[in-house]
């Protein structure tokens, strides 16, 4: 996301350590922000530094549901554990951001500060003495300026002028004028368009529907399915355009639904910007079929076998407080998995009939443990 003023103008409080303003400024525009990144990890950082710790490990926590394993934010959570005392979970995430970047140099400092003090009674002293600030996360970069970047352009027209044979009028200098580019436009979006013929007849009459659409409906449904494939919200996309599949719109609408379902791509743990919760699938299963998701819990009934790895996933059970439901994880490769720790799932939505009904079944994409290299586990 490209800065807007706020946040641009937070950061640079941030960076003169002028925490307080920086709160100031950004805590009314919760809901402005929400769902983005920068605003979640400025206002931490602010909290962080201003001594707000339930604050500042709150909105860690929401910059970590956009961002898994954005190191600065594990960082920010790894010292606030430090601080409660809980060394392990803290070990957790510096062993993560090492593992990404061995050449960071807080995650190694607080890793020997663990070391060096490893009873409680030390431990304590030493955060009790100021230590515990020199491990907290870097702040964002400045945003540069548009005067910044004016003075960077002209430094650029004169070195250019004066690598071509020295100083000229600046009125004899004909500079390239950059040709016109267009909006990257996403491939299939063209393709993917209704022509006249196709929207003569958007609805079939008869037959037996999960869903029963108005002509409109059909339109509107379609057309927001295209519109979060521009914003490349790929799963918000799948959602409606398996209702129009399961609907009775026309059989050549659906057709051009599944032409754009081939052009929605994969999603990783930094890049799933729709998140469906276990609840919503559970309700729906076939609305969200293909669709991918992110759930946390625990894995019990592990199976590894040498090309495939199945568990069943324990969801919402990662703070062993709530049950969410059992869901079975298949995935088609052998992957590393400890049964005794917290994990995240990233899967593919498969509806399965049983005879209660539909159910859920999660093709594993990828997943992500903390401490994996912690007790010979690899």
């Amino acid at each position: 996301m490209k800065l807007d003023p706020i946040l641009a103008k937070a950061i640079r409080l941030l960076r003169r350590r002028n925490y307080d303003r920086a709160i100031k400024i950004l805590e009314p525009e919760v809901n402005r922000y929400r769902g983005v990144f920068t605003y979640y990890y400025v206002l931490a950082l602010a909290y962080l530094h201003t001594g707000v710790f339930n604050l500042a490990f709150t909105y860690f926590k929401l910059a970590r549901d956009i961002k898994m394993r954005d190191p600065s934010v594990l960082l920010g959570l790894a010292v606030l554990y430090l601080r409660r005392g809980e060394t392990d979970r803290a070990v957790d995430f510096y062993l993560e951001v090492q593992e990404q970047d061995a050449q960071l140099a807080i995650a190694s400092r607080a890793l020997k500060v663990i070391r060096k003090y490893s009873g409680t009674e030390d431990l304590s002293a030493w955060i009790g003495s100021g230590g515990l600030a020199k491990l907290f996360p870097p702040p964002p970069p400045v945003p540069p300026s548009r005067a910044s970047i004016l003075i960077a352009i002209l430094g650029l027209f004169i070195g250019l002028a004066i690598a071509g044979g020295g100083f000229v009028r600046v009125k004899g200098i004909r500079l390239p004028v950059p040709a016109f580019s267009p909006k990257h436009e996403r491939e299939g979006l063209i393709s993917s368009a209704l022509d006249p013929t196709e929207r003569e007849e958007p609805v079939q009459v008869g037959g037996s529907y999960r869903y029963i659409l108005t002509r409109n409906q059909v339109f509107d449904t379609y057309e927001k399915a295209r519109e979060f494939f521009t914003q490349y919200r790929d799963e918000a996309a799948k959602v409606a355009l398996n209702r129009i599949l399961e609907s009775n719109a026309s059989d050549t609408i659906k057709n051009k639904s599944r032409l754009l379902l081939s052009y929605l791509e994969v999603p990783g743990f930094d890049t799933l910007k729709d998140r469906f919760t276990y609840g919503e699938v559970y309700k729906e299963p076939v609305l969200y079929r293909d669709c991918h998701v992110i759930w946390r819990g625990m894995a019990t009934n592990l199976e590894v076998l040498q090309n495939a790895t199945s568990f069943n996933l324990l969801v919402g059970y990662d703070t062993r407080s709530i049950l969410e439901g059992i869901v079975p994880v298949k995935f088609n490769f052998a992957v590393s998995v400890n049964p005794e720790r917290p994990l995240e799932v990233l899967g593919r939505i498969l509806p399965v009939s049983t005879e209660k009904g539909q159910d859920i079944l999660l093709e594993g994409v990828a997943l992500h443990q903390a401490g994996l290299l912690l007790g010979g586990d690899t």
